[in-house]
């Protein structure tokens, strides 16, 4: 199954970061750019420094220069994301490409690599949270809770695994087709972001 690939690679990525567990690594794909296992190793990369970016900037006691320069970082993280999100989407339209799509076929609320990314963030909340329930120094009431939590997340994970596997097995038999929307983020455009806009000198 697709999911069980990919939840695969995404835990790969996590490890490896934690390793060093330092978002200014330098980062290596293991593996080849033709392979989809690429994409999923990058985009699951991105969300996991991501992470601790977040985790940075919510310190209390962070230099305000400091904060800003890890708020743009963020950014330019998401776009990152959403331009690794598009490419996995592009991974299956060409896969799916000469699939006789039946009559009656559905268009689904989400692409494909839109559910694949929930399940990239759901690892890393797995990973965290069993960080959580095997704490020495938490207390027992703490330890409970996370255990609960992420009995939460495993269910959420064998829940949506089973949904991104329908929804790929229903592409590919003709009973849903793929429309993909180019996420047109206008936060970074200079065109398009009005405060941008009159920073930039006239021509």
């Amino acid at each position: 199954m697709f999911s069980e690939f990919a939840f695969k690679i995404f835990n790969e990525s996590i490890e490896r970061y934690h390793i060093k567990d330092d978002v200014y690594q330098s980062f290596e794909n293991p593996y080849p750019k033709d392979d989809i296992a690429h994409l999923l190793y990058r985009k699951n990369w991105i969300d996991t420094v991501q992470w601790h970016y977040e985790d940075i900037i919510r310190d209390p006691n962070i230099e305000p220069v400091a904060a800003l320069d890890l708020k743009r970082k963020i950014d330019a993280s998401n776009q990152d994301r959403t331009d690794l999100v598009e490419y996995i989407d592009s991974y299956f339209l060409k896969k799916y490409q000469s699939v006789e799509i039946l009559k009656d076929a559905m268009i689904n609320t989400e692409s494909p690599a839109w559910a694949i990314d929930r399940l990239s963030i759901l690892a890393l909340k797995i990973y965290h949270m069993n960080e959580e329930v095997t704490r020495n120094d938490a207390s027992v009431e703490h330890l409970e809770k996370c255990k609960t939590k992420l009995a939460i997340l495993l269910e959420q994970k064998k829940d949506l695994s089973t949904a991104i596997d329908q929804l790929l097995n229903d592409i590919e038999s003709g009973k849903k087709y793929m429309k993909v929307y180019k996420q047109m983020k206008m936060y970074n455009d200079d065109e398009l972001n009005p405060v941008l806009r009159k920073t930039q000198s006239p021509k």
